[in-house]
Parts: C-alpha cells; structure tokens; sequence
C-alpha cells in the first residue's frame, strides 16, 4: 500500500475545496484527500455541495468515512432523484469551525457553483483554504485550455472564490495508460500559465503510480471509489 504523505508534499488548509466539470473526478479526489488528511491524525469533515449529479456522491463513501473516523455532510436527498437538494445547515459549521479540517466537493458548473457562494465571505475572512480546479481533457467540453477556461471563469463568477491551484485528472477511467497522464501534462500547463495558478498535482491509478512516480511532479495516486449507482446505459 502507498501511503500518499509520502509521494506528494502539501500544505494543508484548513478547507479544501473541489471544483470541476462534469465527469472531471473531483468527487473521487476528495474522498481521496479526506484520506490522506485523517492519515495526518487531523480532524476531517467531508461536505458535498454538489446538488448538480446524484449520481457520483461521496455518500458513496460513507462507509469508507466511518471506518476511518471522518464525518461526511451531505443532504438527506442524496442519491435520490431530488433535482436540487438543499444544503444541509451542518456546513456553516465546518466552514464556522476553525479546527475542524473540511474537504468541499462543490457542483460540476455554474449551477452548482452557486451552492458554494453563499459561504464564500467566511471562507475568504478566514483566508486558510485551497480552491482548486480540478480538469480532465478526456472530457468532452474540456478537451482543450480554451474550453476548460471557460468553464472555470462561469463557476468563479457564480460562486465568487477564485481558484488557487490546479489538479489534473485527465483520464479514461480503467483504461488510462501511463502515456494518457504523461500527455495531458503540456494542456494542464497551459491553463495553469492562463490562469496564473500552480498545478498542485497531477492524479492517477493508485496501479500506475510506480511508472509515473519519477516522470509527473506532485503526483497523487488514486484509489477509486465504489459507486453507489451503477447506470445502465443499455436502452431498453
């Protein structure tokens, strides 16, 4: 097992918070960094923003949260067929908190962005947060710098936080080879130049760490997460 406080040397804010795309992997990320948090014997709370997709949720997660002593907030309409579920009132606790360490899986566009704004003057007054923007060119409408700009400044107008950092999560779900990361490094380093933000690391299958570890910078191996719905796309 790879204990991941030894592959990627952070700074840990008080809140972190995900932002992406549809498709872009941010709710994995952080139920992948709630993880490592706790590894650090820190206090975590997981708070999932996203009302835009029931599908992928870090409900998904909980069991993995309970064993591992994190709390998870979340509505009560998650993982149903609610269109926009409202916020839990717990997170102005996390965000009010102050020792509490919180991990934010915000909404997949603009829309969801909006759930996140309502807490932005506290985020901003306390000033120990990360936001980072989480992109994946092996998405449709963020196959290029251009497209995945344009996606972050709608979600940076709606929610009214800038980002801080850049995680890049390009890949092709369980076929993604070694060659698919390595490739994706020159558009995340272009929108990381357009935006004047560091990338703060580049993410991959927990499986294809060792053919990454000495090629990508700041990588961060990833377990995936079990999914609660599995979609049929078979057309009945």
């Amino acid at each position: 097992m790879i204990l991941k406080t030894e592959v990627i040397p952070l700074e840990f804010k008080r809140l972190t918070l995900f932002a992406g795309h549809y498709g872009s992997g941010k709710t994995n990320i952080a139920v992948n960094y709630a993880l490592l948090l706790r590894e650090q014997g820190l206090p975590v709370t997981v708070a999932d923003l996203d009302i835009v997709n029931p599908y992928f949720r870090t409900l998904d997660s909980e069991a993995v949260f309970r064993e591992h002593g994190i709390k998870l907030i979340c509505s009560q309409f998650a993982n149903s067929n609610v269109d926009a579920p409202a916020m839990p009132k717990e997170v102005y606790n996390i965000i009010d908190s102050r020792t509490e360490y919180g991990v934010l899986d915000i909404g997949g566009d603009d829309r969801g962005a909006l759930a996140l704004g309502r807490y932005v003057p506290s985020i901003i007054e306390e000033n120990d947060y990360e936001m980072l923007l989480v992109i994946n060119k092996a998405r449709p409408l963020t196959r290029n710098a251009e497209d995945t700009l344009e996606v972050a400044s709608e979600m940076v107008s709606a929610c009214k936080l800038p980002f801080t950092g850049i995680v890049n999560n390009t890949n092709l779900g369980p076929e993604t080879t070694e060659e698919d990361v390595i490739s994706s490094m020159a558009y995340a380093e272009e929108v990381s130049i357009a935006l004047g933000i560091p990338i703060k690391m580049t993410c991959c299958d927990i499986k294809l760490y060792e053919k990454l570890k000495d090629r990508v910078p700041n990588l961060f191996p990833l377990s995936l997460q079990k999914l609660y719905y599995h979609l049929n796309t078979e057309v009945s």
